[in-house]
């Protein structure tokens, strides 16, 4: 195999466009992009010609002979991919990956508007998707774009949401970097809509607005005792330690034995290896300092990572595990969990390997120092409290396999876990926008493809892209495509004529970026 793909993918899909053979799946136009939980090279296609080492902005990609000891497993999990589409043609027709090369893509001419001039476009968010929008709008020679950030640095969760020891996935915030460099974009921080500047504000002196602003808020844990001293969401404690402004002054409780945490996703295995990392390895990271000296003082033993289903219905992805089981953090799980989910051969090539890491993971000896354990087929009923009013406790119900392994069902039993701090990670959810229609069970902005959609279709000049667009699902890079579709409709309707801007942008009192 001449490349491989590693944990780091961010899947943004710069690889995908930069491959001359096309031997990189699932692209942004095939119908898994979007649920895939990273990009995989077919050996059999591959040229071995490294242009997608170039174009990944994270460094995931590697050729095999030079793949580290802690990424090997990649190999075999690449390679894997592919035997399933070869005994399934149709997902990947032979002819659609075996093209010419690439002609060469002369730069985009200006967007054609009538009366011609500048076009300027408002961004609200400096998040990956307000970043991969402006960069779609900036290939425009005529397009100029102001962005709205309201904290003192930009790129939202590409800087406040990756874990600090993720040191490739946060290499994407040098991608941003050059992106902000540009001359027609303005990156205004401090800035927040509805205190400096209004929606309506913007609707004048902009020819399109662009909402970005991601999903701001957890979905809550609706059981007695969540509201409990020591219960707190694991999105605050990530923001604690990647010292977002909204968190740094946080504290946690890390004299406790045990942490649960309720969820199973990316975030929480985050959260856990934190938890259970050696302060010394986190030293050279950018964790806040105020977190890394509470974590040198932490007693925690043990962090409980709990999820209601089992382990092939697991929430976290695949590389994600693997980073977790390769990286040298103690993981432990009880093997009957995994016995208990075995159902015969899985289809899923992903499930599939899953279960096999997980099943490594089982076996393994028991090692020393604080340890991750994974706790599968439970739901918490309650949080329980000591006698000052703390959490003393975590009671669960316990859950079975539903019919052929798919789903869970109530055993009726249930069994409650000592613990000091519990954390809860169950999803994120978009904040309302005064002044903007709002789907309150989906936590999104109504629209179609990007366009805001309002009790009377849509609306005028006013888009949507990222999480607040599509709910919380994906990746940093997956925002690359999901952007890429707004501001395809938005150059749609300047070229319709249905846009315009009405007055200048006044002079703000802002503080922009610094480049």
């Amino acid at each position: 195999m001449p490349h491989v793909v590693t944990q780091a993918c961010c899947a943004d899909a710069s690889c995908v466009y930069a491959c001359p053979v096309n031997c990189i799946h699932p692209t942004p136009d095939e119908p898994d992009f979007l649920t895939s939980e990273m990009l995989y090279i077919d050996p059999a296609t591959c040229v071995d010609c490294g242009a997608c080492v170039s174009a990944c902005p994270v460094g995931a990609i590697v050729p095999s002979h030079r793949i580290e000891p802690k990424d090997e497993r990649y190999l075999q999990i690449n390679a894997e991919h592919y035997e399933d589409v070869a005994q399934s043609p149709v997902r990947f027709p032979v002819d659609s990956r075996l093209r010419l090369p690439l002609a060469p893509i002369s730069a985009p001419k200006p967007i054609a508007v009538p009366g011609g001039g500048d076009i300027r476009v408002a961004i609200v968010g400096s998040g990956p998707s307000a970043m991969y929008a402006a960069d779609g709008l900036l290939r425009y020679p005529n397009v100029r774009v102001t962005m709205y950030e309201r904290l003192d640095k930009p790129f939202g969760l590409a800087r406040y949401g990756v874990a600090p020891d993720h040191l490739s996935t946060r290499k994407v915030m040098a991608l941003f970097d050059e992106m902000a460099r540009n001359n027609r974009l303005d990156i205004m921080l401090n800035s927040e809509v509805g205190r400096d500047v209004t929606l309506e504000d913007l609707g004048r002196e902009f020819h399109g607005v662009i909402y970005a602003g991601g999903a701001g808020s957890d979905r809550r844990l609706d059981i007695p005792g969540a509201d409990l001293a020591n219960v707190a969401s694991a999105t605050e404690f990530v923001g604690w330690y990647n010292g977002h402004p909204d968190h740094v002054d946080r504290t946690f409780d890390l004299s406790q034995r045990r942490v649960v945490l309720i969820g199973n996703g990316n975030v929480a295995l985050d959260v856990a290896r934190i938890l259970t990392a050696d302060p010394d390895d986190l030293a050279s990271t950018s964790i806040s300092p105020a977190a890394l000296a509470a974590l040198r003082r932490s007693k925690v033993e043990e962090v409980l990572v709990v999820g209601r289903r089992g382990p092939r219905d697991a929430a976290f992805t695949l590389p994600e595990l693997v980073g977790l089981a390769d990286g040298g953090a103690h993981v432990a799980i009880d093997p009957a969990l995994i016995e208990a989910q075995d159902t015969g051969e899985i289809d899923d090539h992903t499930i599939a390997a899953k279960l096999t890491v997980l099943s490594e993971i089982a076996q393994r000896a028991p090692g020393s120092g604080p340890v991750i354990r994974f706790g599968f087929l439970r739901s918490p009923e309650q949080i329980t409290s000591d006698a000052a009013g703390s959490v003393a406790g975590v009671t669960f119900g316990i859950n079975k396999p539903g019919p052929g392994g798919i789903g869970v069902e109530s055993t009726g039993r249930t069994e409650t876990v000592e613990a000091g701090l519990v954390l809860t990670s169950i999803g994120y959810k978009g904040v309302e926008v005064p002044g903007l229609p709002f789907d309150h069970v989906r936590g999104v902005i109504p629209n179609e493809a990007g366009r805001v959609v309002g009790d009377n279709g849509p609306m005028t000049g006013v888009y949507v892209t990222g999480w607040i667009k599509r709910g919380p699902s994906g990746f940093i890079g997956t925002n690359k495509a999901d952007s890429a579709e707004t501001v395809s409709q938005l150059r749609a309707d300047l070229e319709a004529g249905l846009l315009s801007a009405h007055t200048e942008p006044p002079r703000r009192r802002t503080r922009p970026f610094r480049r």
